[in-house]
């Protein structure tokens, strides 16, 4: 864990800091790479979780929230904090999106690269997941992946 906890704070000190300079390479490609995680797949999330808006909040009715790119939700916000991550870091696109894909990376190391994976990204039941699943599936489909 202290590895982990190493790796998310340096990339989102760097992101941070770059971002804070005008950096604009793409965040949700770059997130990817790190993460070793398709491209398409992170962008096919961010796309259905946001529709790629980085200030999108999402009022649940558990009562969290889904913020921003990849709409992280704040059931997270104590994990995240441990890191240095606060809520308001998470409208910056590129802090977002690098928490996103560290938490689908997450996903992937529990259940394998499948579609489960990609499922428990949204939901925690199994149905919800495949309900996600398929409308991400559909989506990288319509997008010729």
């Amino acid at each position: 864990m202290y590895g982990a906890r190493i790796s998310i704070v340096s990339v989102v000190s760097a992101v941070l800091i770059g971002c804070a300079f005008g950096a604009r390479a793409d965040c949700l490609e770059d997130a990817a790479a790190y993460r070793h995680i398709s491209a398409q797949l992170v962008r096919a999330i961010a796309q259905h979780e946001s529709g790629m808006r980085p200030n999108a909040v999402n009022v649940n009715s558990n009562g969290t929230e889904d913020i921003g790119l990849m709409q992280i939700n704040s059931s997270w916000l104590p994990v995240l904090a441990r890191y240095g991550i606060r809520r308001e870091h998470l409208f910056n696109a590129c802090v977002n999106a690098y928490v996103g894909t560290w938490i689908l990376a997450s996903n992937i190391r529990q259940f394998g690269p499948t579609w489960k994976a990609v499922g428990a990204y949204n939901a925690v039941s199994t149905q919800k997941q495949l309900i996600y699943a398929n409308a991400i599936y559909r989506r990288l489909q319509r997008q010729g992946q």
